[in-house]
């Protein structure tokens, strides 16, 4: 895995925010799985591809500074998955796009009222999206904390085609986002570096120029997280079953859903016969 896999994340970031970033997540899986099959088919190992000097890992990419990990490997990241469900924006927004939303019929009539928004976040979102000026493509756009914030607020709605031109063309997109504070709570980045808490909190409120204000609308777990799993995953279902009508007739969408909510069969089910039933 060292030795085959070290990419960069340039394509997450302005200038070069790109849709390669939408299907990085797979392809690293991918590669993942593929070494794990030739693992098993017998391909060698390497001994020392961190530790030996001049040509190692450490030695080469971390300036001679030795790997550590912060807690033993094992099954944590597919414990803690975050499921993509409520909207489609770029994780560190998710929660901001809920409070946006939220706050959509309090401010829908008085977005021209408007004299300044204040988004407190976490110092992850400040780093990775915290974007002013020109966004060129969908993919600069969902990687926008105000961008993800103004579509909430104006639309009470985030889907994938609000990143689109047609959209992004709307002038108080813009006008809203110069009206945007983003700043840091030091709580938030704390509690987001909790490997046993994880949040990824944004609070959003809305100060108008009568010197009334909206409520301050914190959360602090997106839906989607391990914390929020019993109001997630039947979501999550339908979002499912809702994408698999959108590919295949009903008797098919049927035979898979029934299959997979079987866990004793579909343990039995051999590879090949579960993705025939994906096939037209």
């Amino acid at each position: 895995a060292f030795v085959d896999n070290s990419p960069l994340r340039t394509y997450r970031h302005a200038p070069n925010t790109g849709s390669r970033k939408s299907w990085a997540a797979g392809d690293a899986t991918s590669r993942a799985v593929r070494l794990a099959m030739m693992t098993l088919k017998g391909e060698m190992g390497y001994q020392t591809p961190l530790s030996v000097e001049k040509w190692g890992f450490e030695d080469v990419l971390m300036k001679g500074k030795p790997l550590t990990l912060a807690q033993p490997l094992g099954s944590y990241v597919i414990e803690n998955v975050l499921f993509k469900i409520a909207y489609p924006a770029e994780f560190h927004a998710q929660t901001a796009a809920e409070a946006a939303v939220i706050l959509h019929d309090a401010v829908k009539d008085r977005l021209d009222e408007i004299d300044r928004i204040e988004i407190t976040t976490h110092e992850s979102a400040i780093r990775i999206i915290d974007k002013k000026g020109p966004l060129y493509n969908p993919a600069d756009r969902d990687h926008c904390l105000q961008y993800i914030t103004a579509i909430g607020l104006i639309y009470g709605e985030l889907t994938a085609d609000h990143y689109e031109e047609e959209t992004a063309q709307n002038p108080l997109i813009d006008r809203l986002r110069d009206q945007m504070i983003v700043k840091e709570d030091k709580r938030y980045t704390e509690d987001y570096l909790d490997p046993k808490k994880r949040s990824i909190a944004n609070c959003v409120q809305i100060f108008f120029k009568d010197g009334t204000m909206t409520d301050r609308i914190e959360i602090e777990y997106p839906l989607g997280h391990r914390r929020r799993r019993q109001e997630g995953i039947p979501l999550l279902e339908k979002k499912w079953v809702y994408h698999l009508k959108t590919r295949f007739p009903q008797k098919q969408v049927d035979q898979i859903v029934s299959l997979c909510q079987n866990p004793n069969q579909l343990k039995t089910t051999t590879v090949p016969a579960f993705m025939d039933l994906f096939v037209i």
